[in-house]
């Protein structure tokens, strides 16, 4: 049978902490992912992530996938200037090249912040639209943690996110928005769009949707999914890392061609939250509570979530803090990860088998704490590179953190020393270099929600902490100058 729709399939995907002082540049996206026409099929088909979801379908339904571009990058600092034009304008030229089309299927992130658009995703998005024209259905997914524009609800034709954290769902919403396109093309579906802003922020230490009031929150798209004519429902808990007028929780559905029903779905899901908004607001113990409740656990590994150095949300890997309180407090066999290339590098000049001495973590910035001395064995040395095969947060498969070195102390801690910042996303991260973390006593993870798929099938206890840093948990912590004002919990606000 031939093919009967062609379909522009591209992405963009970028987590920008606004509050990291180094610009992410172009290079950063080709370390990560940046490919482009035939190279975007090889990587992304079969992948558990939106843009494999996409592919799934058009090939199911024999509908040709023009293959445009895909960038992506670990989350870091605001996209330069340079990066977004370039990352644009290869997409856009990809996407002129391939015309004419019968519509777009587009994977953008939805807290892209650049140097010169704060609304990178709808800038992008308004791109392309100009380029298809009006009558050209354009089907995009977003991260759950979008901060979501007007603007780009306006331009797209039907919007879906994300609804698990840890990301686990990706595929199927990759696979949700293309079918939505297709039924679209084929005349079954007329979808229409409403958005709801309330002035509300969400905890990052709030948003783990397998438990607590986030739960309650997606059970409430479940809800709305069963209301006659409605095509899609999303939440997205926005990304208060990133300054920009959008900052907060969104809700949004589409709607079989009835605008004011998708307005009141979006409108009951809003409402829905803002009345639980006190249990959406963070408290959390600190790294002394922490540690010391780890410390004095029946059994373990507990396992202690670093949430203002959380690598998934643009920290640098390398806080110290909470390894150095388990330090002082004479906590036993414990495990933690470090950005640290110069200390690994020392490790590989000495080779497997030598005692180093060395000053690891805390290099970055002033922000995250400073240098641990520490004297120990270097166990292993690898080249960083392993492959997890699961379903994890984020959807990557192969994955490199560089040349890599794991040392062993004297007073019996494992340290891992990476040259590469790497999300902790997989066991594999660990396994892949001969270390069982679930042998361990206390392990120190770089992240607050993301990393449970991994870690919750070998802890006695997941601890969140509440560190300080570039990701903290408390968002009046952060300098914002472009939200909106009030936003709940920084200021009283009233809604609804």
């Amino acid at each position: 049978m031939s093919r009967k729709w062609r379909i522009g399939v591209g992405g963009f995907l970028h987590e920008s902490n606004t509050f990291l002082g180094v610009p992410t540049a172009y290079e950063s996206f080709q370390a990560a992912s940046l490919t482009r026409g035939p190279g975007l099929l090889a990587r992304w088909a079969g992948a558990h992530h939106e843009l494999g979801g996409f592919l799934d379908v058009l090939d199911a339904e024999e509908a040709e996938a023009a293959p445009l571009l895909a960038a992506m990058a670990i989350p870091s600092g605001t996209v330069s200037g340079e990066a977004f034009e370039r990352i644009a304008s290869e997409l856009l030229e990809d996407l002129r090249s391939a015309m004419p089309l019968d519509g777009v299927l587009l994977a953008l992130h939805g807290a892209t912040v650049s140097e010169t658009h704060p609304d990178a995703d709808g800038e992008l998005l308004r791109r392309v639209r100009e380029a298809v024209g009006p009558e050209v259905p354009i089907a995009v997914t977003l991260d759950l943690h979008a901060n979501v524009s007007p603007r780009l609800i306006s331009l797209a034709t039907a919007t879906v996110a994300y609804r698990t954290n840890p990301h686990l769902d990706q595929r199927e919403r990759g696979q949700e928005a293309a079918s939505l396109l297709l039924r679209t093309l084929r005349g079954e579906a007329r979808p229409v769009q409403a958005l709801e802003t309330p002035p509300l922020l969400i905890s990052i230490s709030r948003q783990h949707t397998a438990g607590g009031a986030a739960r309650q929150l997606y059970d409430g798209i479940t809800e709305v999914m069963q209301w006659p004519g409605i095509l899609s429902a999303s939440i997205a808990m926005g990304f208060y890392y990133a300054d920009v007028e959008e900052m907060g929780a969104s809700f949004w559905a589409v709607a079989e061609g009835d605008e004011a029903l998708a307005r009141r779905a979006a409108r009951h899901m809003a409402l829905r939250a803002w009345e639980m908004r006190g249990e959406l607001t963070g408290s959390l113990p600190s790294p002394e509570e922490g540690v010391r409740h780890a410390r004095l656990a029946a059994r373990g590994p507990v396992v202690l979530m670093d949430v203002g150095d959380n690598v998934g949300a643009g920290s640098p890997g390398d806080s110290t803090i909470l390894f150095k309180e388990a330090l002082r407090q004479e906590a036993r066999d414990a495990l933690v990860i470090l950005y640290d290339p110069a200390a690994a590098a020392e490790c590989a000049a000495l080779g497997p088998g030598a005692t180093v001495r060395l000053r690891v973590g805390g290099k970055t910035d002033d922000r995250h704490g400073a240098p641990v001395s520490l004297e120990g064995v270097v166990r292993v040395l690898t080249d960083g590179r392993f492959v997890e095969r699961q379903v994890r947060h984020g959807g990557w498969g192969a994955c490199d953190q560089g040349l890599t070195a794991v040392v062993e102390t004297a007073d019996g801690h494992t340290v891992m020393l990476t040259s590469r910042r790497m999300a902790p996303m997989s066991l594999e991260q660990l396994l892949h270099a001969g270390v069982d973390a679930s042998r361990k006593r206390l392990i120190i993870v770089k992240g607050v929600v993301a990393p449970r798929a991994a870690y919750e099938p070998i802890a006695a206890e997941i601890l969140l902490v509440d560190t300080p840093g570039v990701t903290a948990d408390n968002p009046r912590v952060f300098p914002h100058r472009r939200r909106r004002r009030p936003l709940y919990p920084l200021e009283e606000a009233s809604w609804g």
